[in-house]
């Protein structure tokens, strides 16, 4: 009766424990996704790339627009320069993790001068710090208006 207590309170330590540390990971993932879209409002340029991975990736909204780590801070740092970059404003983030707790996946809605978007993404813990390696810009169209949004593509 004993060893089932024990290992009974184990189990429910060891899940809660990693109920905490998920909460704690997803508050951390937060502040980071968060301060990222901050630091490209206000156009810092070191904030916004020391965050992310070595092989990071962005792909934005238009069909060329995939562009690894060096490529994307040459496309960006003439907008970083001027002090305009972009504001996107997140209203939703969803989260899961890999079952390593290593890799966690997110998608968030934004607010942007292109009117609803979606973004998604992966952070990866490297050293014991959350970074950002890939990152997905969509624009969002209501499936009832796809058809004139084909055509509107054709011209």
């Amino acid at each position: 009766m004993k060893k089932r207590f024990f290992g009974l309170l184990i189990f429910f330590l060891a899940f809660f424990s990693g109920a905490q540390n998920a909460q704690q990971d997803v508050h951390s993932l937060d502040q980071l996704i968060d301060n990222w879209h901050v630091a490209a409002a206000q156009a810092n340029f070191e904030s916004y790339f020391s965050v992310t991975t070595t092989n990071f990736v962005f792909l934005g909204t238009a069909p060329g627009e995939r562009w690894t780590k060096p490529e994307f801070m040459s496309f960006c740092r003439p907008y970083f320069d001027k002090g305009k970059a972009w504001d996107f404003k997140p209203s939703k983030r969803n989260w899961q993790f890999a079952a390593d707790g290593k890799v966690a996946y997110f998608d968030e809605d934004l607010q942007t001068w292109m009117e609803g978007c979606r973004g998604s993404g992966i952070c990866v813990l490297e050293n014991g710090q959350w970074k950002i390696a890939y990152y997905n810009l969509t624009v969002l169209i209501e499936n009832e208006k796809i058809k004139p949004f084909i055509q509107l593509r054709k011209h």
